[in-house]
């Protein structure tokens, strides 16, 4: 991982002072869970969690990961961070996280940045809420605090060894108080802390002047230290999906487009120094277009971009493509007519503004999780994956769902509304 290449991230990311920036120390070694910020969590490694997560922020900017670690910083680079390079002498396992931010800090300063609040986040607290984290930036730029803090209320009987036994710590032993009649006590989570910049640059510590605590429910409280914090996140997880976001509804569609960039990629290319472009795509997509195709279901992918890129991915996939189209709904109404498919029998998978009329046209909207707001409104159905994470393999899967159930539902009669996952 080169400095450079942090450096152009950083740059490209965030153009001027102020606002509110997010940092994410997440460093490569780790003793409790080894490659911890790497681990997967409902199939998404967990530095890629907390980064989607700071994405539905309404109050964060900007993302930073700081790392070491070449394999999280393109973890973090495809989940849509900047990547900041972390030195190895603030990496080891004696290194504290205040020195990974200040670190992280001083590189935004000596690109002319500085925010005017910083939100701190670990990787390893994997419920994190977007809603939480919004909460804690407005207590600190309203000026009620200099920082805000996550915890939980801890109804505890806390004891220690004393000299003559054990003693209450923050109780007496000899009077015992219910829950309701004792002072409120609140356990920290080490999930977020939100500052004010300058005053974390004064003082070398994330907590000084006036604090807040930001009380968040005890469920999204899990902090992974260990496997068996990892093993009860996953448990934790599992029930979530199951009770809050059931299995998601098949598509029956017959047809199948897609747009390229920002569908089958994370839409985000790497230019080498000859000027020379590629795209990285997920193995997952490919194995659920080659599904489609063996169950006889047509495919075209539908791209206004002219890079032989789309055409090579095509031709690997067995696939139609159509490139740099100006008018995908003309082509995308040709290409049905070809294959004597109806509008409302295809589904389109798109992710920005120029996707909407074919959102708008056919039977079954689809979009990437992380689209446009405008691509968004036009869909009836949002995904659960980001493009170029299995967003493709996610659609493929659930037309195939149909097609195998031998339905033929079409909008007038579907049962799905807007965002429905």
């Amino acid at each position: 991982m080169s400095h450079e290449l942090a450096t152009t991230r950083t740059t490209q990311s965030v153009a001027s002072s102020g606002g509110v920036c997010a940092v994410i120390p997440a460093r490569g070694g780790s003793k409790g869970v080894p490659r911890k910020n790497l681990r997967m969590l409902g199939g998404e490694p967990l530095v890629a969690r907390a980064v989607r997560t700071l994405q539905a922020c309404t109050s964060v900017g900007s993302v930073f990961v700081s790392t070491d670690d070449a394999e999280i910083a393109a973890v973090a680079s495809r989940a849509g961070a900047r990547v900041v390079e972390r030195p190895a002498g603030l990496s080891g396992d004696e290194a504290s996280s205040e020195s990974a931010l200040e670190h992280a800090l001083d590189h935004l300063a000596s690109h002319g940045v500085v925010p005017d609040v910083t939100v701190f986040v670990q990787a390893t607290s994997p419920f994190i809420r977007a809603s939480d984290v919004d909460r804690a930036v407005a207590l600190v730029r309203s000026g009620e605090c200099d920082v805000a803090f996550s915890v939980v209320r801890a109804d505890l009987h806390l004891w220690r060894h004393g000299p003559d036994g054990p003693e209450g710590v923050n109780h007496r032993s000899s009077v015992r108080q219910r829950r309701q009649d004792r002072e409120p006590e609140h356990a920290e989570t080490g999930a977020f802390y939100v500052m004010r910049t300058s005053g974390f640059r004064e003082h070398g510590h994330r907590f000084f002047g006036r604090l807040r605590l930001v009380e968040v429910d005890p469920g999204d409280a899990i902090e992974i230290d260990t496997e068996h914090d990892l093993a009860l996140a996953e448990l934790v997880h599992a029930r979530r999906e199951s009770v809050l976001n059931p299995r998601p509804s098949a598509i029956p569609a017959r047809g199948v487009v897609t747009d390229f960039d920002g569908v089958h990629t994370a839409d985000r290319v790497v230019v080498d120094q000859f000027g020379t472009e590629s795209v990285e795509v997920n193995r997952s997509d490919g194995m659920g277009v080659a599904r489609l195709r063996r169950a006889g279901i047509p495919f075209l992918i539908l791209s206004s971009e002219t890079n032989p890129v789309v055409t090579a991915r095509a031709a690997k996939l067995g696939v139609d493509a159509v490139t740099g189209c100006d008018d995908k709904l003309r082509v995308l109404t040709e290409w049905a007519d070809q294959h004597g498919l109806d509008l409302a029998d295809i589904a389109f998978l798109g992710n920005d503004v120029n996707d909407t009329a074919c959102l708008r046209s056919v039977g079954w909207p689809v979009v990437v999780a992380d689209a446009h707001p405008d691509a968004r409104a036009a869909s009836h159905i949002v995904l659960r994956r980001h493009g170029g994470d299995g967003a493709v393999r996610e659609l493929a899967d659930r037309v195939l769902a149909g097609h195998e159930a031998g339905s033929r539902r079409g909008p007038a009669t579907s049962t799905e509304g807007h965002h429905d996952d």
